[in-house]
């Protein structure tokens, strides 16, 4: 395919990543980035460059990112407290590289945690449903981590340093795995509600990332080339709104969990019925 984007990412030995190369690697010219070259299950992932982006010495890997168009950055060392520093740290060197070689966009792997305190609230009846447009609040640290990233992806994007700006999408991933619902029983069942409203599938997965990557105008009513959405499917027990995320990129999800797993939610509900 003749004028492929060049897209770069990090973490790309990584799941969320995973589930995403297949495609990437028939659309774009890509560059992987990790700290591996293997992934979770010891299989090695074909044209990863080795580089630890946490390292402030962005000398090391600048070259990487020159002619890139955009950067998805899914790349987290797990840990407490003083990983998720080194997180922010990388995130910062990604932004900063980016800024500096003129990459387009940044299209990130934020968490629905940055927001997690409002999903307590909602399941002690207390809230109904989050929006990206309210204010990030967490009650640990690996919320608080993912805070930092969209504020400061929201300070590269405003364009504040040297009337440059960096365009930037943060993607709150939900829940993308197909074996949530196994775990639910009948005496756990007032969990069902998170399992099928955060569920994430495959496909909608990629086509969130594709369009969050070539979408032309992301700018938002101040004209700030900024955007959070929910990465969820169009699930019927959703409670976080990925309204504007139709509205901006023309996000049009094909799975909803309670189509997915019917058959796994009658079981569940008989079981409860029978005891």
């Amino acid at each position: 395919m003749p004028n492929r984007r060049k897209v770069l990412i990090t973490g790309a030995a990584g799941k969320i990543a995973g589930r995403m190369l297949p495609v990437f690697r028939k659309r774009y010219n890509l560059i992987l980035l990790d700290l591996k070259t293997t992934n979770r299950d010891g299989e090695e992932v074909a044209g990863i460059h080795a580089v630890d982006l946490s390292n402030p010495d962005r000398e090391i890997y600048k070259h990487y990112f020159e002619g890139v168009d955009a950067v998805v950055h899914c790349a987290w060392k797990p840990g407490a407290f003083e990983s998720e520093l080194s997180n922010i740290q990388m995130a910062y060197n990604i932004y900063h590289t980016c800024w500096e070689t003129d990459v387009r966009r940044v299209v990130v792997c934020s968490s629905n945690h940055a927001a997690d305190y409002y999903e307590r609230l909602i399941w002690a009846d207390k809230w109904d449903f989050v929006t990206p447009e309210m204010r990030p609040l967490s009650d640990n640290f690996y919320g608080w981590a993912k805070e930092a990233y969209e504020h400061l992806g929201f300070v590269f994007a405003t364009g504040h340093r040297k009337n440059k700006k960096l365009q930037n999408i943060q993607i709150r991933i939900g829940a993308p795995r197909e074996t949530d619902m196994n775990d639910i029983t009948a005496d756990n069942y007032h969990k069902m509600h998170r399992a099928l409203g955060a569920y994430l599938s495959v496909r909608d997965q990629v086509q969130l990332f594709v369009k969050s990557i070539e979408t032309e105008n992301i700018e938002d009513e101040n004209g700030i080339p900024f955007q959070i959405f929910y990465g969820i499917s169009d699930n019927s027990h959703k409670f976080w709104s990925i309204t504007n995320a139709r509205k901006v990129i023309g996000y049009e999800p094909q799975d909803n969990s309670a189509y997915r797993f019917a058959e796994r939610t009658a079981e569940i509900l008989k079981q409860r019925e029978e005891e």
